[in-house]
């Protein structure tokens, strides 16, 4: 006898313990949008989160190991994703998250594919070789999630300009990623920061988080923030397009993880002496901001022709 299918509210709450666990900051901003929204928000950073925790062998994102079983267990996430976006009940929370926000959306399948692919990369050890490698690698962990969520907050997912602003700030966040983890990525054997980036800084090769060469890899470190606020700008350009309590919750994640790229770029060659979060009264502070933002997004950010110059996700 087969065991009944968890219902939808059973797998909202698993994915709101899932991001109380696995982050703090998505789960404050998550609380500033209407219910039917923040429930799809907890149903998709699961997935996510998920997908995340079997590359890499984490548990909620802590705890990342070096793998040496990458391809397989690439071949699972990607099965169950797909099962999921054939409407199929996979069994396993987190993907059965992704069904659900499927169909409750017209969410295209390849943006979920897209993400997949960010796993992949990773799984054959690729590395990116120059900038643009560098923004194809964040598009695919990232910006694609941007698009994700704009969908899940009700964007037409016909409306490409208001997608791009949204795939701007995952890739803003992606930056500042990098950039705070730097270290904890050397230690798996990982680097993100371009070869042409450390090469013409002149880096031995795998020495880039030697105490010698702090200085320089401050300087490449605020080259990333600088790249990560001009997406961040672009992205602030698309709330017009979102309501005001969804506008709200995407300028308060602005906020927090600005200021983690920020902070960063300020601590220079001491950036990963200690790992930089924001507290939970800064958090408070970015939320108490992004109201008032919000409140006044189409005098603050009106809608200008994007800047050419930023990378552009693929169609």
């Amino acid at each position: 006898m087969t065991s009944p299918s968890p219902t939808r509210e059973a797998i909202v709450a698993t994915a709101k313990e899932s991001i109380a666990r696995g982050s703090k900051s998505f789960a404050a901003a998550s609380l500033l949008f209407d219910k039917p929204t923040r429930e799809r928000a907890w149903l998709l950073y699961a997935w996510c989160r998920r997908c995340d925790d079997i590359a890499d062998g984490q548990d909620h994102g802590h705890g990342m190991t070096v793998v040496d079983d990458a391809p397989a267990r690439l071949v699972t996430l990607s099965a169950m994703t797909e099962q999921a976006l054939a409407g199929e009940v996979v069994g396993e929370p987190a993907f059965d998250a992704l069904r659900i926000v499927a169909a409750e959306t017209r969410m295209p399948k390849r943006y979920a594919r897209d993400l997949v692919e960010g796993f992949a990369l990773d799984a054959r050890e690729w590395r990116p070789r120059s900038e643009n490698d560098l923004y194809k690698y964040c598009y695919h962990v990232a910006g694609v999630v941007g698009c994700m969520m704009a969908i899940a907050m009700g964007v037409d997912p016909d409306d490409e300009d208001t997608l791009d602003r949204a795939c701007d700030l995952g890739m803003a966040f992606q930056l500042a990623n990098i950039m705070r983890d730097v270290e904890e990525d050397d230690r798996v054997g990982r680097c993100y920061l371009p070869e042409d980036w450390l090469v013409e800084m002149d880096f031995p090769p795998g020495q880039h988080m030697k105490p010698p060469f702090r200085a320089r890899l401050a300087v490449l470190t605020k080259r990333m923030a600088d790249r990560a606020a001009a997406f961040e700008a672009s992205a602030r350009e698309g709330t017009p397009a979102l309501s005001f309590r969804s506008a709200w919750a995407v300028l308060s994640a602005a906020g927090i993880y600005g200021a983690i790229g920020r902070t960063v770029a300020a601590r220079g060659e001491h950036a990963w002496d200690h790992r930089v979060t924001t507290s939970g009264a800064q958090k408070l502070g970015f939320i108490a901001k992004a109201a008032r933002e919000a409140a006044a997004r189409e005098r603050l950010y009106p809608r200008t022709p994007r800047d050419p110059r930023l990378w552009t996700r693929p169609r």
